[in-house]
């Protein structure tokens, strides 16, 4: 089904609206669509893939890491048996075919199934998928914010974000201050911090994926 793109409504308006900067953004940014999806497993291969790479060359990879498989369809029992060789031939790293097979012996074990992980509040489920080694906080927040479309996360550690926030709101401090001005101002957010990040991000002409 087509995801078509929405401006917010009017109750998430009520509250992001109390805030003149950031109702300025939405009212000159352009509609959110839709990124939502229950495969977190994944999505979760996609991003270890896609770390510290372009757009382009991740995107790349990770199409050439998919049609590996049969169906272009990375399952985990089949991910652990794959020979290091076979993996390297998609261009992934030493240190990439250890994360993903990290990712996929945990959705092996059932930590990834959609019931189990939809139940999870924010940061228990942030704490449950950082036990993956190669798996960050920001990672996972990513992962909440777009595939899980959680409405209230606001991630200080992106530099896009923290970039947004220095522009628009005169931010001067660096560091442990900047997060904690951040964490302040967004507290005017709750519980859409979210849409106000993805708006955030949309002031930049640079939203990730």
């Amino acid at each position: 089904m087509t995801q078509h793109p929405q401006f917010p409504s009017v109750e998430i308006m009520a509250i992001l609206g109390k805030d003149p900067i950031m109702a300025f953004i939405i009212q000159n940014g352009n509609p959110l669509r839709s990124s939502k999806s229950e495969d977190l497993y994944f999505k979760l291969l996609s991003s270890i893939v896609s770390q510290q790479l372009s757009t382009k060359a991740a995107a790349t990879i990770f199409k050439r890491f998919t049609e590996l498989f049969p169906n272009s369809y990375p399952h985990p029992q089949l991910v652990m048996e794959a020979q290091d060789e076979l993996l390297r031939s998609a261009g992934l790293s030493i240190q990439k075919i250890g994360y993903v097979r990290n990712v996929a012996s945990f959705a092996a074990a059932g930590n990834l199934e959609h019931t189990k992980i939809g139940a999870m509040p924010d940061e228990e489920l942030i704490q449950h998928l950082t036990q993956i080694k190669g798996v960050g906080r920001w990672t996972v927040e990513m992962l909440l914010m777009f595939a899980l479309e959680r409405p209230d996360i606001l991630p200080v550690d992106d530099l896009g974000i923290q970039n947004a926030m220095k522009r628009h709101y005169g931010i001067e401090e660096t560091g442990k201050l900047l997060r904690a001005r951040m964490l302040e101002i967004g507290e005017a957010w709750r519980p859409y911090r979210t849409i106000a990040s993805k708006y955030l991000w949309q002031s930049l002409d640079n939203a990730p994926g």
